[in-house]
């Protein structure tokens, strides 16, 4: 019987071998749960540490997000030697070069998996990853692309041999993400080991599943982006938003207008240079994530403009009457040659960003601003558009077809764009303004507004951003999301903050946003806990949840 048991367990570790009398703790699978039990040296089932016991017990072990498909992890564990993990491509095409590099960050996950000041011990099986890519000419975004995958693990002899097939370049990266989620530290045998019997086969319920950060009202440096990045890698997030220009600052280079950074940022090293940007949008996609430009107009403009003569009620005061936080300023849509400023504007983030997708920004635009301007009074009454809100969204939407005219022409063909919900997007006069071929609205509002039901009724397609869930800047409700993007406004976080701020909350949208789960969150609780440590082992300063001893009591807080 005692045999019977151990190879239910099947914990290859040598391990049909008696407990280790001065280990106090055991941890026992019952009722897909982990419990916590007193070791009795009398009792010579084998062993389990928290980690191995949590590795299969329960329908997705350790995994996050959790896979929407076919999820069989076996219960047996392998130990394997991370020092002899090989990584192989069943074929090339235009992905072979970031299919490499994943392969290669994908071991050096393993070792980040080792608590700091540890060596496990390298004996144990060797590990071979075959990557299949269906589609290995694709590398770039976009909203259709195929991000599914299936993951075979099988033991043979002295090798565990791993199979990744992903219908893109994406889903191969995908697949080696959950594959590093299948390896853990023993901490009672100090070892590394592997569920060696796996089928997987897994795809995300929504293609656009973003961060937000802002980087005008403070700056952060790109190493913190980078670290963000990762973090989002980790938990299947694909879309960096990048506010990168705000009224408060400008610290993005334009090399047509070199004024705008130089008077706009904070200092001469706060700001963003196209080979920085370059660099990071390459980072980013080897780790999946497409980095998603924003520059915010007609409103959020300030600093940096003041040479130009473009804006209006730049600073003033009181500012409450004429914008919704310091300083003021907005564009002057009369300029004609404000539209050659966006054109060089828009021309160096199309070489600066691979992007599939454009963020015009468009939120918070004030009547009461542009109404201080007799010039833009005065044009309004040339064009026979009253001078109230009904003018001014004819001011704003004369300004939005030329803007959106300049961006086609400076990325070179006509991309989706993203704008935020206003007064514009109304969904009573919308279409009267914006095509819903050509425009994706985020709702930055409240998860009932009317606006989203209408908005989706009228065929337009939607991310959501509700402030009453996904802003990350303001209280910390309950960590399940039903969104596309969480959202880090700066007025209240920089570099310091960052990380705590955004996780491990931003691994809750992520599974939200990949499984679309009907269970309540206590099924996520020991999953969300453990993803949380593997961040920390990450080097990412998530913020704690619970208490450990919660982590090691599964179900008791």
């Amino acid at each position: 019987m005692w045999l019977q048991r151990c190879c239910v367990f099947a914990v290859l570790f040598t391990l049909c071998s008696s407990a280790d009398d001065s280990l106090p703790w055991r941890w026992v699978c019952q009722e897909n749960r982990c419990v916590k039990t007193r070791n009795d040296p009398q009792n010579k089932e084998p062993v389990l540490s928290m980690e191995a016991c949590k590795m299969f017990c329960g329908d997705y072990g350790l995994l996050w997000p959790r896979p929407t498909g076919e999820t069989n992890l076996g219960n047996f564990l392998s130990k394997i030697n991370i020092n002899n993990v090989e990584v192989k491509m069943a074929n090339g095409g235009r992905s072979a070069d970031v299919m490499k590099e994943a392969g290669d960050r994908f071991k050096s996950l393993l070792s980040k998996a080792i608590p700091k000041g540890i060596s496990p011990k390298s004996t144990g099986k060797a590990v071979t990853v075959l990557l299949i890519n269906d589609r290995p000419n694709v590398r770039e975004f976009s909203l259709d692309m195929d991000e599914s995958y299936t993951i075979r693990v099988q033991a043979m002899g002295d090798r565990i041999n791993a199979t990744i097939k992903g219908g893109s370049f994406f889903g191969v990266r995908h697949g080696l993400e959950t594959l590093s989620q299948l390896i853990v530290y023993d901490d009672i045998r100090n070892h590394m080991l592997i569920v060696r019997d796996v089928t997987i086969s897994d795809k995300p319920a929504y293609p656009y599943r973003g961060v937000l950060l802002d980087t005008a009202r403070n700056f952060y440096s790109i190493d913190a982006i980078k670290a963000t990045i990762d973090a989002m890698a980790a938990v299947k997030l694909n879309t960096f938003h990048w506010h990168i220009t705000d009224s408060q600052s400008f610290p993005f280079q334009v090399s047509k207008r070199p004024q705008l950074s130089k008077i706009g940022a904070y200092s001469p090293a706060k700001v963003y240079t196209k080979e920085a940007i370059q660099e990071l949008v390459e980072y980013a996609l080897v780790r999946g994530v497409r980095v998603l430009p924003e520059f915010d107009a007609p409103a959020h403009v300030g600093e940096g403009w003041q040479d130009t003569n473009l804006t209006v009620c730049f600073n003033a005061e009181p500012w409450r009457e004429h914008c919704v936080e310091p300083p003021c300023g907005q564009l002057n849509p009369t300029r004609e040659e404000l539209y050659d400023y966006l054109e060089d504007i828009y021309t160096e983030m199309a070489g600066s960003f691979q992007t599939d997708m454009f963020h015009m920004g468009g939120d918070e635009v004030s009547e009461k601003c542009w109404s201080t301007s007799e010039e833009i009074q005065n044009f309004m009454i040339q064009n026979r558009w009253d001078v109230n809100t009904s003018g001014f969204l004819k001011l704003w939407n004369y300004f939005q077809k030329k803007a959106q005219d300049k961006a086609t022409k400076a990325f070179g063909k006509k991309l989706p764009l993203i704008l935020w919900t206003s007064t514009l997007t109304d969904f009573n006069t919308v279409d009267q303004y914006l095509d819903k071929d050509d425009y994706i609205i985020q709702v930055w509002t409240t998860g009932v507004d009317p606006q989203v039901k209408g908005l989706l009724e009228k065929g337009y397609r939607l991310i959501m951003s509700n402030y009453d869930a996904l802003y990350f800047d303001c209280g910390f409700g309950s960590w399940i999301g039903e969104g596309g993007e969480a959202a880090l406004w700066s007025e209240q976080s920089d570099s310091s903050t960052l990380e705590s701020r955004l996780w491990p909350r931003a691994a809750a949208l992520a599974e939200r946003l990949w499984a679309e789960p009907r269970t309540a969150w206590r099924h996520a609780e020991h999953r969300m806990l453990h993803i949380r440590e593997r961040l920390v082992r990450m080097g990412i300063q998530a913020d704690s949840l619970e208490p450990e001893w919660c982590y090691q009591n599964e179900g008791y807080c």
